[in-house]
Order: C-alpha cells, then sequence, then structure tokens
C-alpha cells in the first residue's frame, strides 16, 4: 500500500529537493563573493510550476497502476534549472554577486523550506490520523 504517492507528496518532495538545490546555489554565490570574474547563479523552480499548473486541464483522472488510461492531463515531472547571469556586473573585478541581496534570498529560501516542511508534517499527521485514529 503506497499512501505517501499521492500529488501533493509528491509536489512537495520536488519543491524541497529545488529548495535545498536553491540554498546550494546561495550558499556557492555567497562564498565567492570577492572571487573575480564568477558570475551568479539562480534555480528556476516557482515560474516553471506555475506554467506547468496554468496549462493543464480542469479534469483529471486517477490512476491507480501504470496500465490503466490516462484521463485528461498526465502530470509531467518539472525539474528545476539553475542558470547563470552572465550580463549582470556589480562590482570592479565583473564579479556580479551583491552579498545583501543574495543574504536576503537565502532568508527567503529557509522560510519557503520552514513551510514545506511544516506542510509535509502536516500531511504526515492526517494519515495517521486517518490510520490510526488518532494524532
Amino acid at each position: 500500500m503506497e499512501l505517501l504517492v499521492n500529488q501533493s507528496f509528491k509536489l512537495l518532495e520536488r519543491s524541497l529537493d529545488a529548495s535545498t538545490l536553491k540554498q546550494n546555489v546561495i550558499t556557492n554565490n555567497i562564498s565567492n563573493v570577492d572571487t573575480p570574474f564568477f558570475k551568479r547563479s539562480d534555480v528556476l523552480f516557482e515560474s516553471l510550476l506555475q506554467k506547468e499548473m496554468n496549462k493543464n486541464t480542469k479534469f483529471e483522472g486517477t490512476r491507480t497502476h501504470s496500465k490503466h488510461f490516462v484521463i485528461g492531463n498526465e502530470q509531467s515531472t518539472i525539474d528545476p534549472k539553475v542558470v547563470r547571469d552572465d550580463k549582470s556586473v556589480f562590482n570592479n573585478n565583473n564579479n556580479n554577486v551583491d552579498i545583501e541581496y543574495e543574504m536576503a534570498l537565502l532568508a527567503e529560501n529557509q522560510l519557503r523550506y520552514n513551510l514545506l516542511i511544516q506542510q509535509l508534517n502536516h500531511e504526515i499527521k492526517l494519515k495517521r490520523l486517518a490510520i490510526g485514529g488518532r494524532a
């Protein structure tokens, strides 16, 4: 029995993976703030997810077996993409890392990660309540 395989768990898993990747990219940017000719990177996930969610139809059937027919749009997996900003220059040494901006992104990402963990814990608590009858 696969209890943790519904769409919300898959979306939370993808979002947590993207948040972890973003954390690594931001910390790499911060650690290279004084490296000459270093170009900052960023992670695209939320915009890709929003595009995917906007193009899906309103009606979709649930498949409980891989041999079942697909009704509506089949959910595609969205992978976060790391993009490098080669066009902007922030420092005299051709480095484009703004430490204050990166620290703000780091704080925002940490809040997003904490929210996703809380949501995941809530989903697990609901499953535990449904199975055992108590939290």
